[in-house]
């Protein structure tokens, strides 16, 4: 079993490749490179880098969709000393270019199919451009300082202009060493990513699999029978999701159990039904809810595998080095979660103000809403921007969603308010029926009623579908009160 990288000051997989070169590296569409092999690819593609005009501390945008490529680009990155903008791919043209203006790349790389996307005047390589470059031998990584930024990824912009977090390499290299200590490292492990990499969910892999030593699977997106095959057949142990892509699995196997051996599935992107949670521990998938953020290199807290099977599972505790506190709680213990430790970001790219806002007190202000309970557990209840007021009344969408979920009938669930002039705000929901199932709002009402106090029960329901998330799979609840019905 190799043994894990404490922040080496080279580029990370120049180091591992020295120490275990022969070890498998990446899998991806039937190709198989070891570390030596990989980190051979890197250096000639950092070398092109290098010969493109590139050099360290410049920024490098990149528009691609997971893939080899892309992997090797984001170490040619850091074996070059460059900071990484990674863009994301479903962005229409207008926003990558509001992104790209801020970042204000040396350079753009791009895949052919999303370079039409890409702003007039912008200095970009396209495909192979890059590798036409003429190069006299591969490059030797540069020294790397750990508190250098090394990506800047922007927020999601669910509520309002994406920012971008700089991330630095110690940052990452901390958010990998938490990882270890939570899961731990066993012989024979391999990590999948079905996740797009230009999101810290699955860009965090990516880093943990170098720095431990561990193989890689990427699968250029989330197909629920690729994930199975590979489950199966490639001996994966352990993965990351959120949970309509956990939904999408279980409904895939139908009512057998998962293949393979999977030691767990960490899923993010907010709070976990617990129906969704019992259905999986019950068909063979050790499902570990996890509360994170972009500003935090991915995970905050990580459910144990006995807390996640209990039905009031919480999102765990802190990983390790991570400290969480809520501030400003009300009567329900529920207030604004805070967060501090060495994967915490160093700021926003050129937004002096809101860094210090988010920042304030040594502390990161999240934005997001929860509680800690006796255990030391967190539990999420739903972004402040989210947070319904209805007749003096705190409703948590999230909560809300949990018990619509519960409904046989029902594959998703996005509870969001409306203007009411006597309560200030009422429960609205939009609902996506699961193939060939029926169901009618009042029976849909009835059914949250069982669950639910009155005030929280939706007033009106309405049926999509489809509903519209960001590319790590959040919803987008800013969005649904303008969405044609079905």
């Amino acid at each position: 079993m190799p043994e894990p990288l404490l922040a080496p000051r080279v580029a990370w997989l120049a180091e591992r490749a020295r120490r275990d070169g022969a070890r498998p590296a990446l899998r991806f569409e039937g190709e198989d490179l070891t570390f030596a092999g990989l980190a051979a690819r890197v250096a000639v593609l950092a070398a092109c880098l290098r010969a493109a005009g590139v050099r360290p501390g410049d920024r490098l945008a990149v528009l691609m969709n997971a893939g080899a490529r892309l992997v090797e680009i984001v170490h040619a990155a850091q074996w070059t000393g460059l900071t990484l903008v990674l863009v994301n791919t479903r962005l229409t043209a207008a926003e990558i270019a509001g992104i790209l203006a801020d970042a204000d790349p040396a350079l753009v790389l791009a895949e052919p199919a999303l370079a039409a996307r890409l702003p007039a005047g912008i200095r970009a390589l396209v495909g192979a451009q890059l590798d036409a470059t003429a190069i006299d031998r591969p490059l030797e990584p540069v020294a790397l300082d750990p508190r250098s930024v090394f990506t800047i990824l922007y927020t999601s912009g669910t509520t309002g202009r994406p920012k971008g977090a700089m991330l630095t390499h110690a940052n990452h290299a901390a958010s990998a060493a938490a990882s270890r200590a939570n899961l731990g490292i066993v012989d024979g492990d391999r990590w999948l990513v079905a996740l797009p990499l230009h999101h810290v969910g699955g860009l965090s892999v990516l880093f943990r699999c170098v720095l431990d030593g561990v193989p890689l699977t990427v699968q250029a997106g989330f197909d629920p029978e690729r994930v199975l095959a590979a489950i199966a057949a490639g001996g994966v142990t352990l993965t990351s999701m959120v949970a309509t892509m956990l939904a999408r699995l279980l409904d895939a196997l139908g009512g057998s159990r998962c293949p393979g051996a999977l030691r767990a599935v960490l899923l993010g992107g907010g709070p976990v039904p617990a129906a969704l949670l019992e259905r999986a521990w019950a068909q063979g998938i050790p499902a570990l809810p996890t509360y994170g953020l972009t500003e935090a290199a991915s995970q905050v807290t990580t459910a144990s595998r006995g807390n996640a099977r209990r039905s009031s599972a919480s999102a765990g505790r802190p990983v390790a080095g991570t400290e969480v506190r809520i501030v400003g709680a009300g009567r329900d213990g529920v207030g604004e979660i805070a967060v501090r430790g060495p994967t915490v970001m160093a700021g926003y790219f050129r937004d002096a103000g809101a860094t210090a806002h988010a920042l304030r007190g040594g502390w990161l202000h999240t934005g997001d809403l929860g509680r800690i309970d006796a255990a030391g557990g967190l539990h999420v209840a739903d972004r402040r921007c989210d947070l319904i007021v209805s007749g003096g009344e705190n409703v948590y969408p999230a909560e809300v969603e949990a018990a619509l979920l519960a409904h046989p009938a029902v594959l998703e669930a996005g509870v969001f308010a409306e203007p009411d002039p006597e309560w200030g705000q009422r429960v609205c929901a939009a609902v996506v029926l699961r193939g060939g199932a029926r169901a009618s709002a009042e029976d849909l009402r009835g059914f949250a009623a069982r669950y639910l106090a009155r005030f929280k029960v939706p007033r009106s329901i309405a049926f999509f579908d489809s509903l519209p998330r960001t590319s790590s799979g959040k919803l987008q609840r800013r969005r649904l009160a303008t969405r044609e019905r079905r």
